[in-house]
């Protein structure tokens, strides 16, 4: 059996990836006031403990306006920062998988309730809610409050925050960081023109909605150590007739590639709620497919990725670089070690688990 692609090893700038299994950013609501607690410490230790090459830290907003809900993480103060420490410092203690935080803004979408309470908006002169703001002042739904529109010092503040946050995260030695353009979240409302139906300088025209994101990511580029990966995930199509669409995401795809972007991770939708998702298995594999015909940075595979073969395949065929499963690895948090042995490969397990290797897989766990 040829050795699998999947567990190639692949380097982004000084950073060594071990094989091409990435584990997606997955919000977690359970902060308090942005600072992570100790479920941060088990969910994020047990993911590093799985054999994937690289951990991604869930959404993190770099205001407390940018949150998704009044629990998602954020990385806008010392305290933040402290709290994210601690956790690192635990995970760490044990592992030596890279990590990676995903920087984001929830823009009209954030000031909702949990998804398990059933993740509806929150009035701003709730407790719990505040004022969301948008390239415009157009809700998410019949449901949401409208936001306010952004003017010129609240994206500068944005800016700004995006940019502070990226050094802090530098100072946490994290090892690569992640700009959150996807999933209809502030960035992604500049790009789509469902969304952004501005007439100043950062709406209209295609180059006009890009400029904003890529104002945001020149900012975090600046601040985070050259040496380090700073990529970029983006919805490779809204699923809405005159939305944002693929022709769009190769657009910016290669405007980042210009400005440095080290990889870019295809997934898609999130920015209006009348979206039409052909949901079957790997539905977004052909969009991280045109975006790599079109660009020379590695490009990461999401969505429906559950069946090792299937992620072989991804990567042997050239459809992508990396795949990142998130679902599948809250289901199964050893999936990289069922895949490797699926496959014929090798995986990092730690010392503490080498007795339960399969007595069928002999070479299951790479030698130290």
């Amino acid at each position: 059996m040829p050795a699998p692609k999947l567990f190639e090893p692949l380097t982004l700038g000084s950073l060594a990836l071990a094989n091409r299994i990435v584990i997606a950013p997955m919000c977690q609501y359970s902060a308090e006031n942005g600072r992570m607690t100790d479920w941060h410490t088990i969910h994020l230790g047990q993911l590093a403990l799985s054999g994937a090459a690289l951990l991604t830290i869930e959404a993190t907003a770099v205001l407390p306006e940018g949150r998704i809900s009044y629990a998602d993480v954020g990385l806008w103060d010392d305290a933040t920062e402290a709290a994210l420490a601690k956790t690192l410092a635990a995970v760490r203690r044990w592992s030596d998988m890279p990590i990676a935080i995903q920087l984001g803004h929830a823009g009209r979408k954030a000031s909702t309730d949990l998804p398990w309470r059933g993740g509806g908006p929150i009035a701003a002169d709730h407790a719990d809610g505040w004022q969301t703001v948008a390239p415009s002042a157009l809700p998410f739904s019949p449901r949401h409050p409208a936001p306010a529109a952004l003017d010129a010092d609240g994206l500068q503040r944005i800016r700004d925050a995006f940019a502070a946050a990226a050094r802090r995260a530098a100072r946490l030695d994290l090892a690569a960081v992640q700009v959150h353009a996807a999933h209809g979240y502030l960035l992604h409302q500049f790009l789509s023109p469902l969304s952004n139906q501005r007439e100043d300088a950062y709406g209209g025209n295609l180059d006009n909605r890009l400029r904003f994101p890529l104002e945001v990511f020149d900012a975090v580029r600046a601040a985070f150590p050259a040496e380090r990966p700073v990529t970029v995930r983006v919805s490779g199509t809204d699923w809405v007739p005159g939305g944002w669409g693929i022709d769009d995401t190769v657009a910016f795809a290669q405007a980042l590639e210009r400005r440095g972007c080290s990889a870019i991770h295809v997934s898609s939708g999130g920015v209006d709620p009348a979206q039409a998702i052909p949901v079957a298995p790997g539905y977004q594999v052909p969009l991280a497919r045109a975006v790599k015909a079109a660009v020379n940075m590695p490009v990461v595979a999401v969505g429906l990725i559950t069946e090792p073969e299937h992620a072989e395949a991804i990567v042997a065929n050239g459809d992508a670089d990396l795949v990142a499963l998130a679902r599948a690895m809250l289901y199964d948090p050893r999936w990289p070690w069922h895949a490797a042995a699926q496959l014929g490969a090798a995986v990092k397990a730690p010392d503490q688990y080498l007795r339960c290797q399969p007595r069928q897989f002999p070479s299951l766990f790479a030698a130290k």
